[in-house]
């Protein structure tokens, strides 16, 4: 079992910045894929971005690439979003997971542990 919690979420203006984080513990954490993912009100989960168990390779959703960060410290076992230039569309729950490979689109299947969210909330 790997636990996950998301922390760093809250309320910001249009085209500031925050930076989650989601702590990992339980089993190894550098043998995990990590992803984040978001799921605003009335809409279903989407993903965000993703990172490899080393780091070397992320991959981003179209809607934040340019604008937000993945990044990872194993040492610490944590991974890290920074989100820049934050728009009111990014308003939503943010969730990280924990998995084996990159699954961008629904059912998530290469992701096998879920955090319980961080909500950002963007004021325009």
């Amino acid at each position: 079992q790997v636990q996950l919690v998301e922390s760093g979420g809250g309320l910001v203006q249009a085209g500031g910045s925050l930076r989650l984080s989601c702590a990992a513990s339980g089993r190894t954490f550098r043998n995990y894929a990590m992803g984040w993912f978001r799921q605003a009100p009335g809409k279903e989960r989407e993903f965000v971005a993703y990172i490899n168990w080393s780091g070397g390779s992320t991959f981003y959703a179209d809607s934040v690439e340019g604008r937000f960060t993945i990044s990872r410290d194993n040492a610490k076992n944590t991974v890290y979003l920074q989100m820049n230039s934050l728009k009111a569309e990014d308003t939503a729950v943010y969730y990280c997971a924990a998995g084996t490979y990159y699954s961008p689109a629904p059912p998530y299947n290469g992701m096998n542990y879920w955090g319980k969210g961080t909500l950002v909330t963007v004021s325009s």
